[in-house]
């Protein structure tokens, strides 16, 4: 008897010990294609990404940033006004997860093409200073990483920041009543801040035809205008050397043009942008223009000492 209550329960410690086994057995497997997904997605996302010619390398990586001032007549409060805008162009490694300039060098760091755009300019007895950043992927796989807008006058200043998250998460902060503290999510679409910088990286890409964007955080801000994609259309042509990247958006009554060089390294060379200023009755559609002074290739971060203030001459600021 004892012998056979034995072999029962060896018997049940023998079952438990194979279902165990077996159980361990698809838990593994389960892991194991979840591992398996996890390299495909993440060799999906790899081969997404532009090759970077040896061109773009040397123009990219020498250790330089691009500075270009512009002549400028923009258009505020119904009337042009002279000033001046210079575009930075620089690339950095970016924090994808702070979304800022990495301090040290990390595998997990995104390489961007920085944009910092700045425009200068008076109205009547006070100066605007206007600076918008755009982080932009030089593998030209993904929207911007990040924009961010400020503008300073006397009457205050506002600020704007996009981050690429899940959404586009959008915060603005501003002096006025209507506009002070805003939070806004966006689902992604085409970013007219970012396509200054695609320019630069891939004209030939650049998203073309009836779509959503977002207009400039500069537009926005200094129109009032509800923070949210419209309406476009957008068109690339060429001819003499040249290329322009045109954006209308119909229910703004706004048409940009971005005029730049059909090669390598795509120079933008000027722009305009048409639209309604002004209040009520005297409101008109004026066209701002920006002209091309000068560009310099320098590192003028190690560049900020008196002796070193002859370098705005040469870019007529």
């Amino acid at each position: 008897m004892f012998k056979k209550w034995l072999k029962l329960e060896i018997s049940i410690v023998l079952l438990a010990l194979i279902f165990t086994v077996v159980e361990s057995c698809k838990e593994i497997g389960a892991e194991q294609e979840k591992a398996i997904a996890l390299n495909a997605e993440e060799e999906s996302a790899t081969s997404s990404k532009r090759n970077l010619s040896q061109e773009f390398k040397d123009y990219w990586y020498a250790g330089n940033a691009e500075i270009s001032s512009y002549k400028l007549e923009q258009a505020r409060y119904g009337e042009l006004r002279e000033g001046t805008a210079v575009l930075i162009y620089v690339t950095e490694p970016f924090l994808p997860e702070l979304q800022v300039k990495a301090d040290d060098s990390d595998p997990s760091n995104i390489p961007v093409l920085k944009l910092n755009s700045t425009k200068n300019y008076l109205t009547g007895i006070y100066p605007y200073s206007i600076m918008t950043s755009s982080f932009y992927p030089v593998y030209d796989n993904q929207h911007a990483l990040k924009v961010s807008f400020s503008s300073q006058e006397w009457c205050g200043q506002v600020y704007a920041q996009l981050n690429n998250r899940s959404d586009f998460d959008i915060m603005s902060h501003s002096y006025f009543e209507t506009e002070a503290d805003q939070n806004i999510k966006l689902t992604k679409m085409s970013l007219e801040d970012e396509i200054w910088n695609k320019i630069r990286i891939a004209p030939s890409d650049l998203p073309t035809g009836d779509m959503e964007m977002i207009p400039s955080f500069e537009y926005i801000r200094l129109t009032h205008k509800e923070l949210k994609g419209y309406n476009a259309t957008a068109t690339l042509t060429s001819e003499n050397e040249m290329s322009t990247y045109t954006i209308s958006y119909p229910e703004l009554e706004r048409t940009l043009k971005i005029n730049f060089t059909s090669d390598f390294p795509h120079t933008i060379e000027s722009w305009t942008d048409s639209f309604k200023g002004g209040y009520g009755q005297n409101a008109k559609v004026l066209t701002s223009t920006a002209t091309k002074i000068n560009s310099l290739k320098t590192p003028y971060w190690q560049q900020n000492q008196n002796k070193d203030l002859y370098l705005r001459d040469s870019l007529g600021l």
